[in-house]
């Protein structure tokens, strides 16, 4: 549910992202860069899937990257 608002919060649309921030919520968690690069691999292929445009699913995986910092392990 939080994932379906946030995507649809990022990309413009009438949601409301509710959830913690991305720092809050996956801390503990120890999750690795191949973990969020399998995310975005299956982001990817659930839009193409959805026959999303490329320069949409870009545009869409540019405003998930600054995530990346407060999302992975170090």
């Amino acid at each position: 549910k939080l994932l379906i608002e946030q995507m649809c919060e990022l990309s413009g649309g009438p949601c409301r992202y509710t959830g913690a921030t991305m720092q809050e919520s996956h801390t503990g968690f120890q999750i690795t860069q191949a973990d969020f690069d399998n995310l975005v691999a299956h982001l990817i292929k659930v839009m193409t899937a959805q026959k999303v445009p490329v320069g949409a699913q870009n545009r869409l995986l540019a405003k998930l990257a600054p995530m990346y910092k407060d999302v992975v392990y170090r």
